[in-house]
């Protein structure tokens, strides 16, 4: 961990788990998703240490009869880590040195240990005068061996946590000004149990990234080629210096179950993307806008919703500030109405024009090629679980159909009438819109559930469907308890 955060390459296990991530079924991902949350990675990074650390016994026990088991075990761990690191798409061969050095030092420490652990007498009544020394000698290196090992790891992570530092600190530099007015969002709020903006603190992560990539602001840029009359290249003070824009866009994940909160509301700010596609010139034949992280993970969409006056763009900042590191710094695109998973590539580096043929990360593992956002809602107060007094009582909540627009949100308690509900301003149709009602509550237990409808006068089916393929369906329905 020390070498590959000095030598600034992902870590051996960093590098093993993109590989599990990559490499897992997508039944595996969506229960991770569903058991941890945004907790996933750290389960999954404390899930590899468990077992090296299992791993690291069973070879302890094994050298105690044959001293080269250790040795070779460890060895082996090694090139499973190097491979790993040399396989991950933004590394180049040098990133398996840690590992290689790693179980090569290793490897030798263990099979020196074990060659000094005094053998086994041969008869009960047998001593020897230096008997008591090797053992302490044996123990004494052992030790050193252990806080060596911790140490180092301890240095790696305060290594790395400063590289993660420096890169949020080049991203807290200023924004240039705007080059169309503000966005007022008056009358958008109509509770406080949600925000109509998100904070960024507060904004959802689902990503397949274990650990930040390797990003040099100074020498990043972003490539537009593939399909085009012109390919063209952007640093990042380029992008700054092109007409600015800000627009709120809700994003949500398609694996965000009914009732979710994979979902979060953001004033974006950045350049349009289909103003640099009208500069390179897409050519006929293109069919997606296919790209890339600096981490190597990939998506794609239809060239026409890039055009089609939804303002899809290349975010440089978010609710005011510099593009977040964890929400895609230097350079992400936001893209209303369709799912993360087709279109919201973080640590954006490269756009390729191309045919409909490349897949995406996730297509090849299960989810729909095409996924536009479906028309859902939300209860958000009151709170599952809570105890309410019988006296008139706030239901609300959000209801979002990006790039559509909700037209009407409407609540049924138990088996009464769906009434409909007031809802904030109409600040845009790519941003979720809240609702309320107010309700009489009466003691006993009810049952609340809500749906909403967007402007094409299509009303979300109260049919269940799970995230997978492309969204989850189905009424967001609470219990509640009335005192």
């Amino acid at each position: 961990m020390l070498l590959a955060a000095i030598t600034k390459v992902v870590s051996p296990i960093d590098a093993v788990g993109s590989e599990v991530i990559d490499r897992a079924p997508r039944w595996v991902k969506e229960q991770a998703i569903r058991t941890f949350g945004t907790d996933d990675k750290m389960a999954l990074r404390i899930g590899i240490i468990a077992i090296l650390a299992l791993a690291a016994l069973g070879l302890g026990l094994a050298s105690a009869k044959r001293p080269v088991a250790g040795a070779v075990g460890i060895g082996a761990f090694g090139v499973i880590g190097a491979f790993a690191a040399a396989h991950r798409p933004a590394e180049s061969a040098g990133a398996a040195t840690p590992s290689i050095i790693g179980a090569i030092i290793g490897a030798a420490v263990c099979y020196r240990l074990v060659r000094q652990r005094p053998p086994a007498l041969e008869y009960p009544h047998e001593s020897r005068a230096p008997l008591g020394w090797d053992r302490r000698r044996f123990l004494i290196a052992g030790g050193a061996t252990a806080a060596g090992a911790l140490t180092a790891g301890s240095i790696g992570q305060v290594v790395e946590r400063r590289r993660v530092s420096a890169i949020r600190n080049d991203a807290a530099l200023p924004l240039p000004e705007l080059t169309d007015p503000g966005i007022d969002v008056h009358g958008a709020e109509l509770f406080n149990a949600t925000p109509y903006i998100t904070a960024n603190a507060d904004f959802y992560r689902i990503d397949t990234a274990l650990s930040f990539p390797r990003i040099d602001v100074d020498s990043w840029k972003l490539t537009i080629t593939g399909m085009v009359d012109h390919e063209l290249s952007f640093s990042y003070a380029e992008l700054l210096a092109l007409p600015q824009l800000e627009r709120i866009v809700t994003l949500c994940c398609v694996s965000n179950e009914v009732g979710g909160e994979y979902i979060g509301n953001a004033v974006w700010r950045g350049v349009l993307l289909a103003d640099l596609l009208q500069q390179a010139g897409v050519q006929a034949e293109a069919q997606q806008v296919y790209s890339t992280s600096l981490d190597g993970w990939t998506c794609g969409f239809p060239v026409k919703v890039a055009v089609d006056g939804r303002d899809a763009m290349i975010a440089l900042g978010m609710n005011g500030q510099t593009l977040p590191l964890e929400h895609g710094y230097p350079a992400r695109l936001v893209v209303p109405g369709l799912y993360g998973y087709v279109s919201a590539t973080k640590w954006l580096s490269k756009i390729e024009l191309t045919t409909w043929k490349p897949q995406g990360y996730w297509v090849p593992r299960g989810w729909s090629k095409e996924a536009p956002v479906k028309t859902e809602s939300r209860i958000d107060v009151p709170r599952v679980g809570n105890d309410l007094a019988a006296v008139r009582q706030p239901i609300a909540g959000v209801a979002w159909a990006q790039h559509r627009g909700i037209e009407k949100v409407e609540v049924r308690v138990d088996d009464g009438e769906w009434r409909v509900a007031d809802l904030g301003s109409d600040i845009t149709d790519d941003s979720w819109r809240q609702w309320m009602i107010e309700w009489d509550a009466t003691p006993g237990d009810h049952e609340i559930m809500v749906r909403a409808t967007d402007k094409t006068g299509a009303t979300q089916t109260a049919e269940h469907a799970d995230p997978a393929p492309d969204g989850a369906t189905g009424y967001h329905t609470i219990h509640v308890t009335v005192r």
